[in-house]
């Protein structure tokens, strides 16, 4: 095989990848996780189960990705930066903040309202939040991978927030801790009252810290 045939067969294959990961966002939005199977997303696809999975490995890796996918997808729809572009802002010597406390709440509460608008999403989140717990899990290293982006862009976003006023009411850290427990926990809670308002109880919380 040429390297030209081997790239072109690489770029065919991320390709396949990206139309999976679109179609299973789609899937469960519409039919919700328990009608989200391996058989239904396969078909969206027009790949067989065992096909579908060519490209993944497992289920679990496969719903895994669809995370990290929602994650992308919210990160460029709701603050115009890719979920790579907040990694490397972050990994950064001395990183510069992309936003000021104002503009994460908004980005914060509108994200949350638009989340609560698909269950079948918030009930993959919540399920495969407690499944990571277990080191050998798939969605572990993701899972410790998005608390690390969320705890320091919001702690450094808080900080610049007091040093800004000159006054400290909780600690940035904390405050970060505080806010990833509210937005995990709010999730679950959806599933059990659909009607919760869940942008409006993030608003009140950053009201509370700031």
């Amino acid at each position: 095989m040429s390297d030209t045939t081997r790239r072109g067969s690489y770029a065919k294959g991320i390709a396949k990848r990206e139309e999976i990961l679109t179609e299973a966002l789609r899937v469960i939005a519409e039919a919700g996780l328990h009608g989200a199977s391996v058989k239904a997303i396969a078909e969206a696809v027009d790949l067989s189960p065992a096909g579908l999975l060519h490209y993944f490995g497992s289920k679990e890796e496969l719903f895994t990705e669809v995370l990290r996918k929602r994650d992308e997808r919210d990160s460029q729809q709701f603050s115009g930066l890719t979920y790579e572009e907040l990694l490397a802002i972050l990994s950064a010597p001395g990183p510069e903040i992309p936003y000021d406390v104002d503009t994460a709440r908004q980005l914060f509460t509108e994200l949350t309202a638009a989340n609560a608008k698909v269950p079948g999403l918030l009930h993959l989140f919540s399920q495969l939040a407690v499944d990571a717990a277990d080191p050998e899990h798939p969605a572990h290293a993701f899972f410790l991978q998005r608390s690390e982006l969320f705890h320091t862009l919001f702690s450094a976003i808080v900080e610049d927030h007091q040093e800004a006023k000159g006054e400290t009411r909780v600690d940035p850290q904390v405050a970060a801790r505080m806010l990833h427990a509210l937005a995990d926990g709010l999730q679950l809670q959806a599933l059990l009252e659909p009607d919760l308002d869940m942008a409006k109880i993030a608003d009140a919380f950053f009201e509370l810290i700031l």
